[in-house]
């Protein structure tokens, strides 16, 4: 079993989103002085790479795993490259988003999803970056319960599944009827296939780790029913959806909605509870975990809070809780 890492998204290596952009190497070198985490998470541009590779070296804060998203039917080519890109950076994953759709219009199936995965798949293992799918909002994975079903077809096939667990997008939509319509997911809530409350029992989140799939995890605190984001708008002039609530007490003026601590209880409990599977079980596949308060509209946009800030706290929470968790079973 390896012991757990606790790296940061580079897109959340900045303050807001009012602030002037940092040079690279003063992005490294803001996450090494925070003394906190690990390595950074990133897929560079092409033309970024060698200065990526000198900044992770000078700062010697590794670029352990990459991301980027895809539609299926027009960049399979660019998911290798990816990968590509991952291993000559000495990530060990890449996280990918697939959208919903097809290049051609029509709502992806399973196999699809699964056909897409294994493209990457052999190749990955061959060159020592292996590919992730991620639950994320807009990707076929908003469909929560199609995620066993895509499992099932690449396990058939004698592949392991891998999954990114984004759980800020499981845990905001809990009590938000406006999210539930999506995928008509409201519709599995009410027929109880779903659960999407990790403090009941047979929850989709508990169901994914203890099928052993989680191999990363995204760290972005929500809460249910999370306040939408009214300060940053989308080009067709809609607001953020609120994918993003505040690990730390914002200052006066930062935020828009009074903050409270207990909310953020089932964000962290799921948490907690795959740290505590990874160390109690032999097999768990989870590597590392990267925090990501970052600035989009959907998330942090707009915000005078410093997502920065977050990400320093919650890796620090994340890896007080592994100390913790480790040690209550060392003694039990």
């Amino acid at each position: 079993m390896n012991d757990l890492l606790v790296g940061c998204s580079a897109f959340g290596i900045l303050h807001t989103d009012k602030d002037p952009l940092l040079s690279l190497e003063d992005q490294f070198r803001m996450a090494a002085e925070s003394e906190i985490f690990d390595y950074v998470e990133k897929t560079p541009p092409v033309d970024e790479i060698e200065e990526y590779k000198r900044c992770s070296e000078k700062f010697n804060l590794p670029v352990r795993c990459g991301i980027w998203f895809y539609t299926v039917g027009k960049e399979e080519e660019l998911f290798l490259q990816n990968l590509k890109i991952g291993a000559d950076m000495g990530s060990v994953l890449h996280t990918a988003q697939v959208r919903s759709y097809h290049e051609d219009g029509h709502l992806l199936s399973n196999e699809e999803i699964a056909e897409f995965y294994l493209k990457g798949f052999d190749y990955g293992e061959k060159i020592g970056c292996l590919p992730t799918l991620e639950i994320h909002v807009n990707m076929w994975s908003e469909d929560f319960l199609r995620v066993q079903e895509v499992a099932e077809i690449i396990q058939k096939k004698g592949y392991p599944f891998r999954l990114t667990l984004d759980h800020s997008h499981i845990i905001f939509k809990i009590d938000n009827p406006i999210e539930q319509k999506i995928f008509d997911i409201d519709k599995d809530i009410e027929n109880g296939s779903l659960v999407l409350d990790p403090f009941l029992e047979k929850n989709i989140c508990d169901q994914w780790i203890n099928s052993n799939f989680i191999y990363h995890m995204h760290a972005r605190s929500t809460v249910p029913n999370n306040p939408k984001n009214i300060n940053a708008k989308h080009p067709d002039g809609s607001i953020g959806r609120g994918i993003q609530y505040p690990f730390i007490q914002p200052k006066p003026g930062e935020y828009h909605e009074n903050w409270n601590e207990k909310l953020l209880e089932h964000w962290k409990l799921v948490v907690t509870s795959l740290i505590n599977y990874h160390y109690s079980n032999q097999q768990s596949p989870l590597r590392q975990i990267t925090t990501e308060f970052i600035t989009p509209t959907d998330y942090g946009g707009g915000f005078k809070y410093s997502v920065f800030e977050n990400n320093v706290a919650c890796a620090k929470w994340i890896k007080k809780s592994i100390k913790e968790i480790k040690l209550n079973l060392h003694n039990t």
